[in-house]
């Protein structure tokens, strides 16, 4: 059985003041990947050239998932993943990250968003339906350009991850997976557990094989 979005709680609850109008990539983050990093340092070059006084903020999707092998980490996790890769990548000026739960409601999707990350401003994505969802509510797109997007798919990182989950030599578990996923990220991930936590996530919470 899927997930049922309707059982879901807006969690977390909108701010009382959203941001102003600002240049807004938006991503699952499940776990933060090299094509993630690419997608925020294309993002903040474009607001470097074309908007410099706007503010980047990065939207979290899906904050308000259980815990599940699509969604293993909390938007806390994640955010912490974003951060820490900010640190390391010493990007210009630190974005603003928005944790945004989901809705059963495609059609008022983009308005729901825009209570979290703010009204219309300049959306940059990879994915053609985010981009049409996101123009046909008003705002500006621009699509970025992915390379190796089979390669950076989450559901094939996650799956990597999970099979290493259970491996208990940081070095071997780095260079398998530090050619899709950030080293900062990892090192983050294999300190706090984040990755051993897969190997539990299976039928019964038996560990993987």
């Amino acid at each position: 059985m899927g997930e049922q979005m309707t059982e879901l709680t807006m969690s977390p609850i909108p701010p009382e003041s959203p941001p102003s109008p600002s240049v807004v990539v938006l991503g699952r983050f499940q776990p933060f990947h090299r094509g993630h990093a690419y997608m925020i340092e294309f993002a903040n070059d474009w607001r470097l050239k074309n908007m410099p006084n706007a503010s980047l903020i990065v939207a979290i999707g899906s904050s308000n998932r259980p815990e599940s092998l699509r969604n293993p980490w909390t938007h806390y996790e994640r955010s912490e993943m974003i951060s820490r890769w900010v640190v390391s990548s010493g990007i210009q000026d630190s974005p603003l990250i928005v944790p945004i739960p989901d809705i059963d409601d495609p059609p008022n999707w983009v308005s729901h968003d825009e209570l979290y990350h703010g009204e219309s401003g300049f959306f940059l994505s990879s994915d053609p339906s985010s981009l049409n969802l996101y123009r046909e509510s008003g705002w500006e797109v621009i699509e970025i350009p992915m390379k190796d997007r089979n390669r950076f798919e989450g559901w094939r990182v996650r799956e990597t991850a999970r099979m290493m989950s259970t491996i208990d030599d940081p070095n071997a578990v780095m260079e398998v997976l530090c050619p899709t996923m950030p080293q900062s990220v990892l090192e983050l991930m294999i300190d706090n557990g984040y990755l051993r936590r897969l190997a539990f996530l299976g039928e019964g919470g038996e560990p993987v094989g």
